[in-house]
């Protein structure tokens, strides 16, 4: 049987990773490549490695397990603070977490101490998007209290906007958060403060003519990866967007109406969309679902629509009737591949793609 699989083409990851942390230097920043949409795939990282990223990225405990029993032995940055359960494993497994919350960092220092290490902690600063942080009137009171604390020390501080309420990231952000690293520097004794702007949907900014201050890291996952900008799904000029193809074989092509009869209630996921009568339509089913990638995410080829998924079946229109077992293409944005990478349905393949010729 074919399973539906994801292609990975590494070269195409190394060359984005490149680009990224060439012009990124230019301005004084350096890049961390966050693989959690992967998966924390060890081969990813070492693509992103050789790409010159610093270190890597992943909000997951298991993921950054992953990437150590792989053989990633640069520093492994945690993005997203463990519950107090789990923090042995988080110091075992990172060297910083980002967090904002005084009971997480209660837990790595005891953590810690039991292993005789001292952990990075970088303060999350809320500068908008209201997805995490403290309050910046509460900032140098949390930085005080960390830089109290045994066997953690204050690294530096973040923040991450555009991801929950869309919030774009600009100088006025950057700004407060320079302002603010500067302020923890003078007066906690830090004497390099790792100072984490955001993700790839800073590039915008980071890469434009504005003052980037303090700010001399940026988390990248989804511009190395699909070579896009996230705030307006564009490619990146000088990026490669095919890093990653999803192949999956055709179940059923036939000959059927283009809409529904009969009574009708709630599909398997609510109510399903109306469908427009239009004479009969070559309906072909390919082996994906919901469990295996968000179907809203996928670019079929020219001339084919995806027209619904059920939690194993994607239905398509296309203009002519495929064989079964035959092979559809699909390209994928951010949701749909991190959704591929996690199902245990759909399998890896590395591939090695040629660069495409430049228009």
């Amino acid at each position: 049987m074919i399973s539906p699989r994801i292609e990975i083409d590494l070269a195409a990851i190394e060359h984005n990773a490149r680009s990224l942390v060439t012009r990124l230097a230019k301005r004084g920043i350096g890049v961390t490549g966050v693989t959690k949409a992967t998966l924390g795939s060890p081969e990813i990282a070492k693509a992103m490695l050789r790409g010159g990223v610093t270190r890597i990225g992943d909000s997951r405990i298991e993921n950054l397990e992953a990437l150590r029993d792989g053989g990633i032995r640069v520093p492994l940055m945690l993005l997203r603070a463990p519950a107090p359960d789990w923090a042995d494993r988080a110091v075992a497994s990172a060297s910083i977490t980002l967090l904002s919350d005084a009971a997480v960092v209660e837990a790595l220092s005891v953590a810690a101490g039991r292993r005789a290490l001292t952990h990075g902690v970088i303060l999350m600063v809320e500068l908008g998007d209201l997805r995490e942080g403290v309050m910046v009137a509460d900032v140098l009171d949390a930085a005080r209290s960390i830089s109290r604390t045994r066997h953690v020390t204050l690294a530096g501080l973040g923040t991450n906007l555009a991801c929950r309420s869309g919030v774009i990231p600009g100088s006025d952000q950057m700004q407060e958060l320079s302002a603010l690293a500067t302020a923890i520097s003078a007066k906690f004794g830090v004497p390099a403060p790792l100072v984490t702007g955001g993700n790839s949907s800073n590039l915008g900014w980071a890469l434009g003519r504005a003052p980037v201050g303090n700010v001399n890291d940026l988390r990248l996952g989804e511009a190395i990866l699909l070579g896009i900008d996230p705030l307006t799904r564009e490619p990146i000029e000088g990026l490669r967007t095919d890093a990653f193809c999803l192949v999956a074989p055709v179940i059923e092509s036939l000959d059927k109406p283009s809409a529904p009869w009969g009574l009708r209630g709630q599909g398997a996921f609510g109510s399903a969309p109306a469908a427009r009568e239009r004479g009969t339509i070559i309906q072909t089913i390919v082996a994906l679902g919901r469990q295996d990638v968000d179907a809203a995410g996928l670019t079929p080829p020219v001339g084919m629509r995806v027209l619904a998924a059920s939690s194993d079946h994607l239905v398509m229109e296309t203009p002519g009737r495929l064989v079964a077992g035959a092979e559809v293409r699909f390209g994928l944005d951010y949701s749909a591949l991190m959704r591929a990478m996690t199902s245990p349905f759909v399998v890896e393949r590395l591939v090695t793609t040629p660069a495409p010729v430049p228009a």
